[in-house]
C-alpha cells in the first residue's frame, strides 16, 4: 500500500515538474554604456515581451540595470537616453530560471555617420543597401569600421552630445583653366535631441571679389519605433555676381525637402521624398521634385532597385561636405540664364538595377533612362553676362551656359573589389548619350542651335583606402570618356563607381599634433584639364564648354 502510494506520487511530481520548471521566472541585466565605455546613468531599459507586455527599469550610476520575475519566452531590449540613438536588442531568448546578461552601447548618429571614404564591413557582417537620399543614395555600399569616425579618430573621442567640423579651403589659379574660389569655410553642427531626434546644421560660404556665396542647410530627422526615419530639410542658398550687365541681382535658392522610407517584411523596401525648389534671380521659377525608390532583396546577397529621381546626385558626399565650396556647378537648384531669363535644370531619371554580392566582390548591372530639359552646363573662360546667355559665377571662375534637352537611355555595369579593410578598387562602365557640339569652334552665343545628344562609352577605375601608418585618407580615381562631350555619361550615377571625369585625387591627413581633431585636406579635380571644348567668347577669346572644370584646392578641418 505504502509502495502504490509514494508510485502516485513519484508519477504526479514527475507530471509537474516540466509545468513548475516552465514557469520558474528569470532575470536580464547588463550595462549600458556609451561607445567610449562611460557608464550612463539613467538610461531607460525597457523589456518588451509576448501580448504587448513592457517593463521598464532604470540604470544605476555604474549604469547597471537588473529586470527580475521574467517568464522564459522571448524577448527585445529597447534602451533610450537623453542625446543618445536608441539601441535595440531584438530575440533575446530567456530559459527557465536563467539569469541572462546583455550590456547595451548607446552612439550618437553623429558616432554613425560616414564623413570619409568609405571603408568595408568584415566579411560575416550583414549586406544591405543604404539611400540617405536621392542626391547621395550609395548602392553595393559597404560601411566605415565602427571604431572609428570616418576621419582617422578612434571611437572613443565621438561621445560629446554635441559634435562639429570647420573646415578652411582656398584654391589657386590653374592656368587659366579655371579654379576654385578664393577661399571658403565650411561647418558642420551635429545634436541628438529627445533620445530618437537629430538635427543638423551645415553650410558653406564662398568668399570671391563680391559678396559671399553661401549655402546653408538645416534637417532633422526622427526615428520611429517600427525603424523609419521621416526627415525634413531646409537649403537656402544665395549668389551674388558682380557683373554690371545683370543690376547687381543676387541669386536666392530656396529647397524645401521631406523623406521617409518603411519596409514590408524583410524583402521589400521603400524610400520617397519630395523637395520644393524656388528661386529668386531676374525673375521667379518654382518647381517639385519628387524621388522615390523600392528594394527588393531576392536573397541576402541579391537587391533588385527600382529608382527614380529628379536632381543630380552630389559627388561631394563620399568626401565630406567641406570639399567644395559653394559654387552654381555643385548644388541643386541647377540654374541658367537665357534672354536674361532663369531657367531651372529639369531632370527625370529611371533606373532598375540588380546587385549582387559575392565575397569580397560586389557586381551592379544597371540600365537607365534620362531625360534633362534646360540642362546647366558648365564652362570656364573670361565672360560676361551681356548677352544674356550666361551666367557667370565668380566665386569658382566659371559660367553656366543653357543646353538643349538631352532625352538618352543607356546601361552601367559596376565591379567593386575590397582587397583589405583598407583598400578597396572599383571599375565602372557606363554607354548612354552625352551632349556635344556638332560644329568645332562655334561662337559661343549661337552654340545652342549646334548642341546634339551623342552616345558615348566612359570607362573610370577608382581607388580608395587608409594608410596603414598615417591614417591618411584618400581617393583617386580615373574617367575616361571615347571622345568629346560636355556633359558626362550617366550623370546620375550615385553608386559606388561614382567619380569626376578625368583624373582626380582627394586626401585628408589627420595632423596627430592635434590630436586627431585636425586634418589636412587636398582635392584636386580634372587634375590634367581634359574634356575641355572649345568655344568662341564675345570678345573673340577662346573660352571652354567642360564636363568637369580643373579644379586645386587645399586647407584644414577641425572636428570637435
Amino acid at each position: 500500500m505504502r509502495l502504490r502510494k509514494l508510485g502516485t506520487w513519484a508519477i504526479l511530481l514527475g507530471l509537474s515538474l516540466p509545468v513548475w520548471a516552465g514557469e520558474r521566472p528569470g532575470a536580464i541585466s547588463g550595462y549600458v554604456r556609451n561607445i567610449s565605455g562611460t557608464p550612463q546613468m539613467g538610461a531607460v531599459v525597457q523589456i518588451l515581451g509576448a501580448a504587448n507586455r513592457t517593463l521598464t527599469v532604470f540604470t544605476d550610476g555604474a549604469g547597471y540595470y537588473t529586470a527580475t520575475g521574467l517568464l522564459p519566452g522571448l524577448y527585445t531590449l529597447k534602451v533610450t537616453a537623453p542625446s543618445f540613438l536608441p539601441a535595440l536588442r531584438e530575440k533575446v531568448g530567456l530559459r527557465p530560471g536563467a539569469s541572462l546578461n546583455v550590456n547595451i552601447t548607446l552612439s550618437t548618429l553623429l558616432g554613425m555617420m560616414q564623413l570619409g571614404p568609405i571603408r568595408p564591413l568584415a566579411d560575416d557582417d550583414d549586406w544591405k543597401w543604404t539611400l540617405r537620399s536621392v542626391a547621395n543614395r550609395p548602392i553595393l555600399r559597404v560601411f566605415d569600421d565602427p571604431t572609428s569616425n570616418g576621419l582617422g579618430m578612434p571611437a572613443e573621442k565621438q561621445s560629446h552630445d554635441l559634435r562639429g567640423t570647420l573646415s578652411f579651403l582656398a584654391g589657386s589659379a590653374a592656368g587659366g583653366y579655371g579654379t576654385g574660389s578664393d577661399m571658403s569655410t565650411g561647418f558642420t553642427l551635429e545634436r541628438s535631441i529627445f533620445s530618437d531626434g537629430h538635427l543638423a546644421l551645415s553650410g558653406n560660404v564662398a568668399y570671391g571679389s563680391t559678396l559671399p556665396a553661401a549655402v546653408l542647410r538645416t534637417s532633422y530627422s526622427h526615428r520611429l519605433p517600427n525603424g523609419s526615419e521621416p526627415t525634413v530639410a531646409l537649403t537656402v542658398r544665395r549668389f551674388a555676381p558682380s557683373d554690371p550687365n545683370l543690376h547687381n541681382a543676387a541669386l536666392q535658392a530656396l529647397a524645401l525637402s521631406a523623406a521617409d522610407d518603411f519596409t514590408v517584411g524583410d524583402v521589400l523596401e521603400f524610400k520617397f521624398g519630395s523637395e520644393l525648389q524656388t528661386i529668386q534671380f531676374l525673375g521667379h521659377v518654382s518647381a517639385f521634385r519628387p524621388y522615390g525608390s523600392a528594394d527588393l532583396h531576392l536573397s541576402p546577397n541579391t537587391v533588385l532597385e527600382y529608382d527614380y529621381t529628379t536632381s543630380r546626385p552630389d559627388p561631394r558626399a563620399e568626401k565630406g561636405f567641406d570639399s567644395a565650396p559653394a559654387d552654381l556647378s555643385e548644388s541643386n537648384p541647377r540654374v541658367s540664364l537665357l534672354g536674361f531669363a532663369p531657367r531651372m535644370e529639369s531632370a527625370h531619371h529611371q533606373e532598375v538595377s540588380l546587385s549582387r554580392r559575392v565575397g569580397k566582390t560586389n557586381l551592379q548591372v544597371a540600365v537607365f533612362s534620362d531625360r534633362v530639359a534646360d540642362p546647366a552646363l558648365t564652362g570656364t573662360g573670361q565672360t560676361t553676362a551681356a548677352g544674356g546667355f550666361l551666367l557667370p559665377d565668380i566665386s569658382s571662375g566659371t559660367f553656366n551656359y543653357a543646353g538643349k534637352t538631352l532625352d538618352t537611355n543607356g546601361l552601367r555595369v559596376v565591379l567593386q573589389r575590397k582587397f583589405s579593410t583598407d583598400l578597396t578598387a572599383t571599375v565602372d562602365y557606363a554607354f548612354g548619350g552625352v551632349l556635344d557640339l556638332s560644329r568645332p569652334d562655334v561662337p559661343l552665343q549661337d552654340a545652342l542651335p549646334w548642341i546634339t545628344t551623342q552616345r558615348r562609352h566612359a570607362l573610370a577605375g577608382k581607388l580608395s583606402g587608409t594608410a596603414p601608418r598615417t591614417h591618411t585618407r584618400w581617393i583617386a580615381s580615373y574617367r575616361w570618356v571615347n571622345g568629346p562631350a560636355i556633359t558626362p555619361v550617366d550623370m546620375f550615377n550615385a553608386s559606388p563607381g561614382q567619380s569626376d571625369p578625368f583624373l582626380n585625387v582627394f586626401l585628408r591627413q589627420p595632423i596627430p599634433s592635434f590630436g586627431g581633431h585636425m586634418e589636412a585636406i587636398v582635392d584636386l579635380r580634372n587634375l590634367l584639364a581634359q574634356g575641355y571644348v572649345p568655344v568662341l567668347g564675345q570678345d573673340g577669346q577662346t573660352v571652354y564648354l567642360v564636363q568637369a572644370a580643373r579644379s586645386v584646392r587645399g586647407g584644414v578641418a577641425f572636428t570637435f
